[in-house]
């Protein structure tokens, strides 16, 4: 128990510690992100493709074509710690595009979500993916 209780109380750098935060942070965060936005985009893309919500006059065909890739595929991405740093910006614009366009005149609950998210993806941009990350183990980076 001693142990565990210097371990949390350390306030040292520990890479392995660095490291399990940012897997977790990866997982919930692309997780969440996945499950809960991209996933029901790329499964009902047919049905959304031309009434799509287009706040930034791309098009609704491309704008939801690049939300699935953002919300789908580059939180996969972050789920594995594979090219972390570059999937973390498309999920971050889409975020900040979220809060400030889309949400613009919603109140501060209908942002708050998306700046959340937008704080984690930000974090992983910075941090990368930590040392149990597929950018670790392929290109020995984390």
């Amino acid at each position: 128990m001693r142990r565990l209780i210097d371990w949390i109380t350390d306030s040292g750098t520990d890479e392995s510690r660095v490291s399990l935060g940012l897997l977790w942070l990866r997982m919930a965060i692309g997780g969440f992100m996945l499950a809960f936005h991209g996933w029901g985009k790329l499964t009902n893309y047919g049905a959304r493709l031309e009434s799509f919500s287009d706040p930034i006059g791309l098009g609704s065909p491309l704008t939801l074509t690049l939300a699935v890739f953002a919300e789908f595929i580059c939180s996969a991405a972050l789920i594995l710690g594979l090219f972390t740093r570059v999937a973390a910006i498309p999920l971050l614009v889409t975020m900040l595009v979220a809060a400030g366009i889309v949400h613009a005149d919603d109140p501060w609950g209908r942002k708050e979500f998306a700046l959340l998210y937008a704080i984690g993806f930000l974090t992983l941009f910075f941090t990368g993916a930590g040392k149990y990350s597929l950018d670790a183990k392929l290109f020995g980076r984390g």
